[in-house]
């Protein structure tokens, strides 16, 4: 099947490269899944850009109970979501995928700094562009960071890859009656009070008419599916 977008971010959180029953911070085995999945679409020529949280390595604590204030934290985190993004990097290089990543925060040795028009003619040239550091700046969620740059960079979808499989009544974690959506509004999400994403990024997407697609990530060949416009996940419209 054609693929139905020509650019999509993807955004994963941190906590995904993570295995369930490790202490450690990544699992090579998911982050050489997420990057034959991600090698599979642009294959098909799509390109691809891709956001990276940071929770498997170091999430915003309480400044109360941490003694660690909220900007000084949120640094931290960017720094972790570089990390991140070089794990991915090394991974889809491996395979054969040839990528760039770029940083909000300026660090030349590991990341070229983010330039909105460097990254657009990096995607034209189907190399995968890894975003670091979120928007560079504290108080602002890598959320927040994945749907400012999907934005900029134009792109047509932002793909969310969870562990669950699409947005539902309640959470399917906890609530086994909870229904699946297949399609929803930003106004019925809003109104239901359903979190897509935090507030400030889904405002953002809502504003510009960016597509949200939430789906299983952790299911091989799902990213595909979801590119070849099938039936996976919950699109948010």
């Amino acid at each position: 099947m054609l693929p139905q977008y020509k650019r999509v971010l993807l955004k994963l959180s941190g906590e995904s490269l993570k295995s369930p029953n490790s202490t450690e911070p990544f699992d090579p085995k998911i982050i050489e899944q997420y990057a034959f999945d991600i090698k599979a679409i642009t294959d098909l020529g799509v390109q691809v850009a891709v956001v990276i949280g940071a929770g498997n390595i170091y999430r915003g604590m309480n400044e109360a109970e941490s003694g660690i204030e909220r900007a000084h934290g949120d640094y931290m985190g960017m720094l972790a979501t570089v990390i991140n993004g070089m794990a991915m990097q090394a991974m889809l290089e491996k395979i054969g995928v040839f990528t760039r990543l770029q940083s909000a925060l300026q660090m030349d040795q590991v990341a070229e700094p983010y330039i909105r028009r460097r990254a657009i003619r990096h995607l034209e040239k189907h190399r995968v562009v890894i975003f670091g550091a979120g928007t560079g700046n504290p108080y602002f969620t890598t959320d927040t960071g994945a749907s400012l740059r999907a934005i900029e960079v134009k792109a047509d979808v932002i793909l969310k890859g969870t562990r669950v499989d699409g947005v539902y009544t309640a959470d399917p974690e906890k609530d086994k009656s909870a229904t699946k959506y297949s399609k929803i509004s930003y106004k019925e999400c809003l109104d239901k009070n359903l979190k897509i994403m935090d507030a400030t990024a889904f405002t953002l997407c809502m504003e510009h008419k960016m597509p949200i697609i939430v789906f299983n990530m952790n299911k091989s060949g799902n990213l595909l599916r979801v590119v070849e416009g099938r039936n996976v996940g919950t699109k948010v419209y």
